[in-house]
């Protein structure tokens, strides 16, 4: 390849070995005596280049000095230049120093595997002044740290940056990201993650500057979503919501692809594997939302039973491992899946729980919400939620020891006024209190109508929740207030206990006997 003065046009080179290095070696000459630019190393960083060199020119225009760097991993910043030496003075084992350098690329790679197996990711947020109005960086970043670990991926770097304006073509502008680049190779990073959604060429721009698998917020939790998933209906409205992110997204990777036969004017019978792969997408996405309506049919069937029966439903909302599931098992003694991760339960389960003088509530856990949902999700969420419309009393399950409470307080509500789901009674559950000490559990405010403090996995103050809830949903029960669906007078099937209701899996609940009084 050969260039000018000014430039030289290295086209996109693919890995073809398995070794970290490309397996190639850049010698170019400088005609002003300079060193290597910054330009030199970002194109040994971004193109992984085994060795660089540039070679400078005396008056006679023989060899004057040499200047080379290679990379090197676990080092700031990524790579190392070595003293420039005369042409004389060339070292003759190159070889030698490529095969130690891919060694130690072997070794850290090998070790951070053993760390964990998982994953390696730089953690890119960018944001304006409007998006730090709205939430500050740190407490972005420190959630999807989270999101991260629920998805089993390794958060090994995070890169802030904020702007008057993102930038339209790659988000953090192509400078910071040949910059985030050479920190990849530093950290021997695979994975480049944004908080925030990405257009489809954003990614491909990004993807193509830094060599990395390119993701974003939006991608992480449909995976975390895919990953936890159990029901039916819970795996169809992910796939669902995959489907629709993916749609717009699928791209050609070059010629090859296309199946065009010819014909007059250069146009053929035949479509492209791009033109068919959205033609699948889209039969595919019928296809599930076709089953969806038959499994939306068959919870509104239940819902009727429901309130049929007259039985009061009492939902569990709040933000995403606040505990909600901990508490619907402590409140039934079930044993649905409680883990200390984000959307560790993603199916709207239901549980009855029976009072004293034979009343008797269903008990709903919901998908627990979080910060800006994405717009492919928010659909997906919509089916999970619809138990919400029919409650008679919500209870917001607050995790109490977080020092980001208030934010998320203020997110769950927003998602809620959204729904128009603001008018329906509420009490704020302050959960996880055997996580404060005595000094925060002092410094509590004391309790109102509409909160209580309570802990889910020490039993503690559940007695007291529940006579709240007693009071709320049956207050209207009383013979002034005459017949409503919070009669205590209950059909004989439900007195009795006999009879479940259907949950997400499309499964019979059984029923059971609460622990009030």
């Amino acid at each position: 390849m050969a260039g000018d003065a000014v430039r030289i046009f290295i086209p996109e080179l693919e890995r073809n070995r398995a070794a970290r290095l490309r397996g190639l070696r850049l010698v170019h000459t400088h005609m002003k005596g300079e060193s290597l630019t910054q330009e030199d190393l970002y194109d040994l960083t971004l193109l992984r280049l085994d060795y660089i060199t540039a070679i400078t020119m005396d008056r006679a225009g023989l060899p004057a000095k040499y200047y080379s760097a290679h990379l090197l991993p676990g080092q700031n910043p990524g790579y190392q230049v070595e003293d420039p030496v005369a042409p004389g003075q060339l070292a003759e084992n190159l070889s030698e120093t490529i095969a130690h350098v891919e060694q130690l690329f072997y070794e850290a790679e090998k070790t951070s595997r053993k760390a964990g197996n998982k994953p390696r990711a730089l953690l890119v947020g960018v944001y304006t002044p409007e998006m730090r109005r709205k939430r500050s960086p740190e407490d972005s970043m420190a959630e999807l740290r989270e999101l991260c670990m629920t998805a089993g991926v390794e958060p090994i770097e995070v890169m802030v940056q904020k702007r008057q304006k993102l930038d339209p073509v790659t988000l953090v502008g192509s400078g910071k990201a040949r910059e985030i680049s050479i920190q990849a190779v530093q950290h021997n990073a695979e994975i480049m993650l944004f908080d925030l959604e990405l257009s489809p060429a954003q990614a491909l721009r990004l993807s193509s500057i830094t060599d990395l698998k390119i993701i974003d917020r939006t991608q992480l939790i449909l995976d975390i979503f895919a990953r936890n998933a159990r029901s039916r209906d819970g795996k169809l409205q992910v796939e669902l919501a995959q489907l629709r992110y993916l749609k717009g997204r699928l791209s050609e990777k070059d010629d090859n692809m296309s199946r065009l036969t010819g014909g007059i004017g250069g146009r053929g019978p035949g479509e492209t594997k791009l033109e068919i792969g959205r033609r699948r997408v889209d039969d595919r996405i019928a296809r599930l939302e076709k089953e969806l309506a038959s499994l939306k049919k068959r919870r509104e069937l239940n819902r009727t039973r429901r309130n049929d029966s007259k039985v009061p439903i009492v939902s569990i909302v709040g933000y995403t491992n606040a505990g909600k599931s901990t508490l619907l098992n402590a409140l039934t003694n079930s044993e649905v899946i409680s883990e200390d991760r984000l959307f560790a339960t993603l199916d709207t389960t239901t549980r009855r729980v029976r009072f004293p003088e034979e009343r008797e509530i269903i008990l709903s856990d919901t998908v627990g919400f979080i910060h800006e949902l994405p717009p492919e999700l928010e659909r997906a969420f919509e089916a999970t939620l619809e138990e919400l419309f029919d409650s008679d009393l919500l209870l917001h399950c607050i995790d109490v020891s977080d020092p980001r409470k208030d934010q998320k307080i203020e997110a769950v509500e927003a998602i809620l006024a959204n729904m128009s789901l603001q008018g329906v009674p509420q009490i704020r559950v302050y959960n996880k209190c055997d996580l404060l000490s005595p000094e925060e559990r002092a410094e509590l405010p004391e309790t109102r109508p509409d909160t209580i403090y309570v802990s889910a996995a020490g039993r503690e103050n559940l007695t007291e929740l529940l006579d709240r809830i007693d009071q709320r949903v049956f207050a209207l029960a009383s013979p002034e207030h005459g017949d409503s669906k919070n009669d205590s007078l209950l059909p004989p099937d439900v007195q009795a206990g006999t009879e479940g209701y259907d949950d997400a899996d499309g499964k019979s609940v059984g029923s059971y006997s609460g622990i009030a009084g």
